[in-house]
């Protein structure tokens, strides 16, 4: 199910962590010595970060390690093998949330964790989606998920409706953030030296500056010295307004007679 052939004529039904056949590869006198797929997987990591996903390759990877391309494939059937193995290794940064504290305190944490996932690998939020995302730290992150979901006591048919309000809007927020900030980066520049520039411009051009006043309003109101300050106070808050959604709709079901039917 999981072989190397089906994954390249069907790379979107099929996994990496599908295959359940027992390597029959054994390494050759002239293989490199100390490579193996957790050192391989790492090194993809580090090239992702550095490069982006535009730029990786078999090829790169292998100058990387100081391998040929063909060393690789002892340990790898495709390159997209090594990009979910790659993505599910970056799911192990998210550390665990302790199990005895408030719902409210575990969401936040575990949504923080998610959020600098995506600026720490901006390539991330280009791969979630195209794998089945079922390998271990994968599967751990949303076993966490479901978990603090449980706790707050939604009922059953409300609970995938809450995951996607939260950790798509992470997913989104955690997006962007990391290609500003992967921009800046590339710029030379802060995010605040970054982003000052980008409204001298704006202020520059009196029509586009006029059309951005109602903006300007906006970003004066929500306070803030910094580029950070501002984005962290914007997350907070959206993050607040979602578990206020949480508690009300926990509110709503426990004042609901048990034979009335919930919105449809």
């Amino acid at each position: 199910m999981g072989s190397a052939a089906d994954r390249v004529k069907n790379p979107s039904r099929v996994s990496v962590w599908l295959d359940r056949r027992t390597p029959s590869r054994t390494r050759k006198a002239d293989q490199p010595a100390g490579l193996d797929r957790d050192r391989i997987t790492a090194a993809s990591v580090r090239l992702l970060d550095a490069d982006g996903l535009a730029k990786f390759s078999m090829r790169r990877l292998a100058a990387e390690l100081d391998v040929t391309a063909m060393s690789l494939y002892w340990y790898v059937d495709t390159k997209d093998d090594l990009l979910e193995l790659a993505l599910d290794t970056v799911f192990g940064e998210i550390p665990a949330t302790a199990e005895d504290i408030d719902w409210r305190d575990r969401l936040r944490e575990l949504a923080t964790s998610y959020r600098k996932m995506f600026v720490r690998h901006p390539w991330v939020s280009a791969l979630i989606g195209s794998f089945l995302n079922i390998g271990p730290h994968s599967m751990l992150f949303s076993y966490a998920v479901q978990d603090v979901v449980r706790a707050t006591g939604l009922p059953l048919e409300r609970r995938t409706g809450a995951m996607a309000a939260v950790f798509q809007f992470v997913y989104g927020f955690g997006t962007t953030e990391g290609h500003f900030v992967q921009r800046t980066v590339e710029a030379g520049l802060t995010q605040d030296e970054y982003f000052e520039r980008a409204m001298g411009t704006i202020r520059a051009d009196p029509e586009i500056h006029q059309a951005m006043r109602p903006s300007e309003n906006l970003m004066d109101a929500r306070g803030g010295a910094t580029v950070e300050e501002m984005r962290e106070r914007d997350f907070t808050f959206a993050l607040d307004l979602l578990i206020a959604g949480i508690e009300a709709t926990c509110e709503q079901a426990a004042r609901r007679p048990q034979d009335e039917p919930g919105p449809q």
